[in-house]
């Protein structure tokens, strides 16, 4: 935290597919001289896109999901496009729709609903033929929400209450509402190049609620690690294909799951998820065969590179 100059972190580690540990450091909020603690909320940026996940292959293990069928059989309000989408292509950024842009990152208009939010992307044509190559994408995850309240026919938020949230014990987790009262809120900050500290400039994530517009405490994302590893919220064989490389049309592996970042280091798989956006920089790590997950939120732009690289040498001291 000296070293990068974060204000505040809370962070939660998970072992044996237990929550273990939960412990915070530093300031949540430095103008009111509010110090952070296990109750501090913050953004989880795109950690919600694995949450966001989640939800989807539940309705896929119900039957009403086909990960293969066109996006317009759950969302017909997205125009068809010069080639097929699936929801699988969706789900590991081979969609072919395009990220936000910095105007939009920065985005103050503020979406009441998730179908339209889908008016900033909907009518633009793809970059690529879907399953062709990656294109990391948060706006493609709005589509995800759609997909979650077309066919459960509950509002996004409302549906991850029922069968994410209360499920996993994740009291604290909701929708990032810039203009809610939310208690233990954490206030966020950047580094100016002077390397002076400076609050985040305003950013409602509404524009991209699916894909990082979730708020929630460090030991709510761990239970959320708990719950996925034990079987909670998926079946073991349903997060065992989340977190399974996907692959291009030509057969070349990704980096990507199904809503995981996946890789091999030291002949471990390890099944992630970083964000970063105004306001917080955060990173869930998970070595799902060990039992283990790790959590990091911090109040500082950024810095989620050296946060993933933090949390890997927690594992590695652990799996020792």
């Amino acid at each position: 935290m000296a070293r990068l100059g974060i204000p505040g972190l809370s962070a939660a580690v998970v072992t044996e597919r237990r929550l273990r540990w939960s412990g915070a450091y530093g300031t949540a909020d430095l103008e009111n001289f509010v110090p952070a603690t296990n109750e501090t909320v913050y953004r989880l940026a795109s950690v919600t896109k694995p949450i966001t996940a989640t939800a989807v292959l539940q309705l896929v293990e119900a039957g009403k999901v086909d990960l293969d069928a066109p996006i317009q059989r759950y969302v017909p309000a997205f125009p068809p496009k010069q080639w097929p989408v699936t929801v699988r292509h969706l789900l590991s950024h081979q969609a072919g729709i395009r990220n936000w842009t910095d105007e939009e990152f920065l985005n103050t208009r503020h979406f009441t609903t998730i179908a339209d939010s889908l008016a900033v992307f909907k009518d633009d044509p793809l970059l690529f033929e879907p399953g062709s190559r990656t294109q990391y994408t948060s706006l493609g995850y709005n589509l995800m929400g759609a997909v979650v309240e077309g066919v459960s026919g509950k509002p996004f938020l409302e549906y991850l209450q029922e069968r994410v949230f209360a499920p996993a014990r994740m009291e604290a987790a909701r929708g990032d509402d810039v203009l809610a009262i939310i208690p233990h809120r954490a206030a966020g900050y950047q580094m100016s190049a002077a390397g002076e500290l400076r609050n985040s400039p305003i950013s409602d994530t509404s524009n991209r609620t699916a894909g990082g517009g979730l708020v929630a405490t460090a030991e709510d994302v761990a239970r959320f690690a708990v719950a996925i590893q034990r079987g909670t919220l998926l079946k073991a064989s349903t997060a065992q294909a989340a977190f399974g490389r996907q692959r291009t049309r030509d057969r070349k592996l990704t980096g990507y799951g199904l809503g995981w970042i996946v890789g091999e280091v030291g002949g471990r798989i390890e099944v992630s998820h970083t964000g970063g956006q105004p306001r917080v920089s955060t990173v869930l790590y998970m070595v799902p065969r060990s039992g283990l997950a790790v959590v990091l939120l911090c109040n500082l732009e950024d810095v989620s590179t050296p946060l993933h690289d933090l949390a890997r040498q927690v594992a590695d001291t652990l799996l020792q």
